[in-house]
C-alpha cells in the first residue's frame, strides 16, 4: 500500500526537508527563507495545509479519530503496518520506517537518556498511520499551529492562510480569538496530524514529558521560534525543555548507521513492553 497521492512524492521527503530547513548553525534568515527557491511540492503541500486546516476540519478529525475505534494493535505490529509507507523511488533513503524509528531510539539511548525518552523515539512517528488510513499528507505531516485564533506570521507561508476561510471569520482573527491567555496549550485545538493522533492514542500510558514530545514535537512556530507564547501556561513552558530536548534526535538521527532491527527487537520489545499495554486501541 502506497501513500496516499499528494504534493509530495512520499513522506521521507517532507522529513528531508524539515531536517534541512533546521540545520544547526543556520541563522533565522536562512530557515526561514520561503521563496522560488524552495521545492514545488512543498510549497504545494503548505499551500493545500494552510488552505484546509481550519479549526471546523480539526473539530471533524478529533470527533472522527479520537473515539479511537479502528481496531487494536501493538506497538511493533504498528511499526511493521507503517512500513507500507516507504516508496521504493525515494532516491535518498533505503530505511523503512522501522529502521527509522530505530535510528532515532538509539540515538537517544546512546546519550543515556531514560528509558521512557527512548520509547518516546521509537514511536514518536506511529500517528503517520493515519496516511494508511486515507488522509492527504497536509492532514498527517507539517508543521503544527493553533486554530481559533490569528494565525502567526512566523508559520511557514503565513500568505497561505489567506485562502482559509477562518481568516475571515472575525471571531478567530484576533491574537487569542477565541481563547484565553496564558490558558494552556491542553486548551487550545492545533491544526490536525499524527502529533495529535498519536498522543490521544499514548496518554494514558507514558510520563508527561514524553506525551509532550509526542504531541507538539511539530509545533515550530511554538518550540522553535517563540510564537504564541501568550497561550502557554508556567507547566507548558517548563515541558516544552524537554520538546526542545527531542527535536534533534527526530530531526538529525537519520543520517546515522542502519540499524539492525533483528538484533534490537528484544530490547524494543522489552521496552514497550514495560510502559505500554500489548495492544492498543487507534
Amino acid at each position: 500500500m502506497r501513500v496516499v497521492s499528494g504534493p509530495l512524492d512520499n513522506l521521507e521527503q517532507w522529513d528531508d526537508f524539515v531536517k534541512e530547513r533546521y540545520a544547526p548553525g543556520k541563522t533565522e534568515d536562512q530557515f526561514r527563507k520561503y521563496d522560488a527557491s524552495t521545492t514545488p511540492v512543498v510549497r504545494e503541500f503548505y499551500r493545500q495545509n494552510h488552505a484546509n486546516q481550519t479549526r471546523e476540519f480539526v473539530l471533524q478529525k478529533k470527533r472522527q479519530y479520537l473515539s479511537k475505534e479502528r481496531g487494536e494493535m501493538g506497538i511493533w505490529d504498528a511499526m511493521d503496518y507503517l512500513n507500507t509507507l516507504v516508496d521504493d523511488s525515494d532516491p535518498d533513503t533505503d530505511l523503512s520506517q522501522i529502521e527509522h524509528n530505530l535510528q532515532t531510539a538509539e540515538a537517544i539511548r546512546k546519550d543515556g537518556h531514560p528509558r521512557w525518552f527512548v520509547l518516546t523515539g521509537l514511536i514518536h512517528d506511529l500517528g503517520k498511520l493515519l496516511c494508511l488510513y486515507g488522509e492527504p499528507q497536509w492532514a498527517v505531516v507539517g508543521d503544527t499551529f493553533p486554530v481559533g485564533c490569528a494565525f502567526s506570521d512566523k508559520i511557514v507561508f503565513p500568505e497561505f492562510f489567506a485562502a482559509n476561510p477562518d481568516s475571515s471569520n472575525t471571531e478567530y482573527r484576533t491574537r487569542l480569538g477565541i481563547y484565553q491567555q496564558n490558558c494552556g496549550l491542553s486548551n487550545v485545538d492545533l491544526s490536525w496530524g499524527h502529533d495529535e493522533y498519536l498522543y490521544h492514542v499514548m496518554k494514558d500510558y507514558l510520563p508527561e514529558p514524553a506525551l509532550y514530545m509526542i504531541r507538539y514535537h511539530s509545533f515550530y512556530p511554538g518550540h522553535r521560534e517563540g510564537a504564541y507564547d501568550y497561550l502557554f501556561n508556567e507547566k507548558d513552558r517548563e515541558m516544552f525543555d524537554w520538546v526542545r530536548k527531542f527535536n534533534p534526535y527526530d530531526l538529525y538521527s537519520k543520517g546515522h548507521s542502519k540499524p539492525n532491527a533483528g538484533e534490537l527487537r528484544e530490547y524494543y520489545e522489552e521496552l514497550i513492553a514495560e510502559y505500554l499495554p500489548a495492544k492498543l486501541r487507534w
